[in-house]
């Protein structure tokens, strides 16, 4: 079986968080989200540096429900410019989500830092974003949630890549979605008119990080 995790449809074999702790340090929490804490954690056997996001079940069906989500899409996923899943563990309490670290900046505080995108770099991030948002919408992949504070530097080097985080909104297209979600400063008319939506609101979400940047 794939990762370290059991089928989410299995009600009965859970990880025990012995599996998580003998194999990952777990360091303090570096952020906190609506639906989980996010920590950076190390593999112990080959000291490598993952992220980890933990969910806690007690916290309620959407917590639950995001956590399910973001498993089941990141498992259907492999592309340069989306972060990649490393490792699942579902225990009876919560859900551990290991990812690769990206541990350059958000695109959100690189605006903040630098005041503003020249146009060569503001060309160069929407493509990356477009080229992986076409790999998902070829996947009937709806992500839901693009903004800048999802889109993260790979690595602190000048030249690094963009890689798009935060799939626990994100969705498969099977027929127009009527639950609207995200942003609401990202927000396509259809979603914010509750009308049904589907894959071009990621597209209208891309607008508006390009007229941001």
């Amino acid at each position: 079986m794939p990762f370290g995790c059991v089928t989410l449809g299995d009600k009965k074999d859970y990880n025990q968080p012995s599996e998580v702790t003998d194999r990952y340090d777990l360091g303090q929490v570096i952020k906190t989200e609506e639906f989980c804490e996010i920590f950076r954690a190390k593999e112990k056997t080959t000291g490598k540096l993952y992220t980890c996001k933990k969910f806690l079940k007690r916290d309620g069906r959407k917590v639950r429900k995001a956590a399910k989500n973001e498993i089941i899409i990141l498992k259907m996923v492999k592309h340069p410019n989306i972060l990649q899943l490393v490792d699942v563990y579902i225990t009876r309490k919560e859900y551990f989500i290991f990812l690769e670290l990206a541990t350059g900046r958000e695109g959100f505080d690189w605006i903040l830092d630098q005041g503003y995108y020249s146009e060569r770099d503001t060309s160069n991030v929407i493509r990356q974003v477009l080229e992986a948002v076409a790999y998902l919408h070829s996947l009937k992949i709806v992500h839901r949630n693009l903004k800048l504070e999802n889109l993260v530097y790979y690595n602190r080097l000048k030249n690094s890549k963009i890689v798009i985080s935060d799939f626990h909104l994100a969705k498969l297209e099977n027929g127009l979605i009527k639950e609207p979600c995200g942003t609401p400063e990202y927000l396509a008319p259809e979603v914010v008119g509750r009308q049904r939506y589907g894959r071009p609101v990621d597209c209208w979400a891309i607008g508006v990080i390009m007229y941001i940047l």
